[in-house]
């Protein structure tokens, strides 16, 4: 078969490579880019420990066809640290709130969790519940998991410039 030239932005840089049409984003992502979060679980898009964000929408890499995303912008776990390299606030808060034991399922929650938070910036627990529920945990039962979110909430909540310091600050800045 023969092979397509794919262009992709993944983890804010763009990379291309060549693939056969019906190669799948996660083999694609952790054969020919070397990017390894992202897991390989169930291959039928059940468990979602690979899923990414594309384009700003949580997918399930395991059941997409690069193809499909010729062009698209991709945030993958490793795209969610800090600019520094150190971890990033949802990193972070499920290491400090011991939302992970295996860490197999981890990237994929974490990377679905960064999503849910972009939807819905302070979420209960029960619409963190229902949000993750695509994302399978076999080992924690879940309580952690959803501390850490909930303890990310606050803390990406508490970075937010409140509505009146954002309507200043463009102000000021319209007036450069």
């Amino acid at each position: 078969m023969s092979k397509m030239h794919v262009k992709l932005t993944v983890n804010g840089k763009p990379v291309e490579g060549l693939a056969e049409p019906r190669t799948l984003l996660i083999h694609f992502l952790r054969e020919d880019l070397k990017i390894t979060g992202p897991h390989i679980g169930c291959e039928t898009s059940h468990c979602g420990a690979c899923t990414v964000d594309i384009d700003g929408k949580s997918v399930k890499s395991c059941t997409t066809f690069v193809a499909q995303v010729n062009g698209a912008d991709i945030t993958t776990v490793e795209g969610l640290t800090n600019d520094d390299g150190s971890l990033g606030v949802l990193q972070e808060m499920f290491r400090e709130h011991h939302g992970l034991q295996c860490g197999f399922c981890t990237p994929g929650m974490i990377t679905r969790a960064h999503r849910l938070l972009q939807e819905n910036p302070n979420p209960t627990e029960e619409e963190i519940r229902f949000g993750m529920a695509g994302n399978l945990c076999r080992c924690t039962g879940y309580q952690n998991i959803v501390k850490a979110i909930s303890a990310s909430a606050d803390m990406l909540n508490a970075q937010r410039p409140s509505s009146s310091e954002a309507v200043g600050q463009t102000k000021v800045e319209a007036a450069e």
